[in-house]
């Protein structure tokens, strides 16, 4: 499903008038920094380039766009929409429109339009089809002028609980104890693959009426029963902890963990009492057994890491099949075997695939022809078992980490995304794709 840049497009192309019905453009409603642009001071940007980026956000907005792209390309500027992950090209646009967008969206958003080299990032409040949304920009420098990106979120559609992102009950119990008995579980991921939004389900997971959780700082979220604790000016993150442990915290959403100093204070358990608490934090991080090896070169020993690791969690996001136009097929059996499924399964599905002398499917208007709408998670789970803490405490690479976690059937995301395939959520091919990209 395409859609045009609204009015300009509709006068390029007088064919379409009658059939084409006219699409009302986004609202942009204010900045979320509480900055108010100063649309007369800037009257020829605005007048250059506000139309333009409603008619480009709508367009996105319509497609399903996750995020909005314009990358300068020499005299042009290139559109990319992302939608479910997927980069799809939009138009290309001349320079002058890709600049006049970008710095109208920078306005909106509260942002600096004379600073063109520094990264900046901001955000708008925006409606669209009766539907609220967060716009978060972000403008950097690149070759030959800056990149725009605009991530949309509709805030409607909330990822609070376990069941939001699909835990199995089983998998919620595993989550929920290793989170919560004294030591560090750590929420695993490379930065947009929702580390932070699966590190408050897991926290959500945990039983808030016989645990005392508090979070160091504002976490940015609503977290019912869970209390945010100021540290003191100056003081260090192992010094703030000691304060919660004097009041009986039993549970601490930490700072993230992106450097040694952070890594040391984490894995720095007291002498005579060991951990206090049970310490949740994110990290960036290829997969848990890459995270391991991360930990075990900045902190520098391997006992302390082998002794205060509970787990490790991440996800990773799988488009999942259009329920409207998904197409039903029976497998071979041997085929499922050879890719590690039930082979009793009757059924698999995929995106409609038109077979020869058969007539075109009708046009999905759901997923506009994608054959996929929407994406869900798959996890990985690392665990700190007896035989596991005994190899960490041998300072082991990633292929050992791997083959010892094989070993042991933990969870990987490649086996979630087969499970994602045999109940009918996500198609064979689209896990070969994902899985590929890596």
């Amino acid at each position: 499903m395409v859609f045009g840049w609204g009015k300009r497009a509709e006068a390029e192309e007088e064919d379409d008038d009658d059939d084409d019905e006219e699409m009302d453009l986004v609202l942009f409603q204010g900045a979320l920094n509480g900055v108010q642009p100063n649309m007369k001071e800037n009257a020829r940007l605005v007048s250059a380039g506000l139309m333009l980026a409603k008619e480009l956000v709508t367009n996105g907005l319509s497609r399903r766009a996750g995020s909005i792209r314009v990358d300068p390309k020499g005299e042009r500027s290139q559109v990319t929409f992302i939608i479910d992950g997927v980069a799809f090209p939009g138009d290309r646009i001349s320079k002058q429109e890709g600049l006049a967008i970008t710095q109208v969206m920078k306005l909106l958003a509260g942002l600096d339009i004379k600073e063109r080299k520094v990264p900046q990032q901001g955000g708008l409040k925006a409606e669209f089809e009766e539907k609220p949304y967060e716009l978060q920009v972000i403008s950097q420098a690149a070759e030959g002028g800056e990149r725009l990106t605009v991530r949309c979120t509709d805030t409607k559609v909330k990822l609070d609980t376990p069941n939001d992102l699909g835990f199995t009950d089983e998998f919620k119990q595993k989550i929920r104890a290793l989170a919560s008995i004294p030591g560090v579980f750590l929420v695993v991921g490379p930065a947009g693959s929702g580390v932070t939004t699966l590190k408050f389900v897991v926290v959500r997971g945990v039983d808030c009426f016989t645990h005392q959780i508090f979070t160091i700082g504002e976490s940015g979220r609503k977290l019912d029963n869970v209390t945010a604790f100021k540290a003191n000016e100056g003081d260090s993150l192992e010094q703030t902890l000691g304060r919660i442990y004097r009041i009986d915290g039993d549970i601490v959403i930490t700072p993230d963990v992106r450097d040694a100093e952070t890594a040391k204070m984490l894995f720095n358990p007291d002498e005579d009492d060991g951990y206090k608490a049970a310490l949740i934090a994110e990290m960036p991080g290829k997969d848990p057994p890459a995270a391991v090896v991360q930990l075990l070169e900045w902190i520098g020993d391997p006992v302390a890491v082998s002794k205060g690791l509970n787990g490790l969690i991440m996800q990773k996001l799988i488009r999942t099949l259009c329920s409207k136009c998904k197409q039903a097929y029976r497998p071979n059996p041997q085929f499922l075997k050879k890719v590690g499924l039930p082979e009793d399964l009757k059924v698999l599905y995929r995106k409609p695939k038109v077979e020869e002398d058969e007539p075109e499917p009708d046009s999905c208007e759901k997923c506009g022809d994608l054959g996929y709408y929407g994406q869900v998670p798959m996890f990985e789970l690392l665990e700190m078992t007896d035989e596991m803490r005994a190899l960490i405490a041998t300072k082991p690479d990633v292929s050992a980490i791997r083959t010892q976690a094989k070993k042991e059937k933990m969870l990987t995301v490649q086996q979630d995304a087969l499970r994602l395939v045999a109940e009918g959520k996500t198609s064979l091919e689209e896990v070969q794709r994902v899985f590929k990209a890596t």
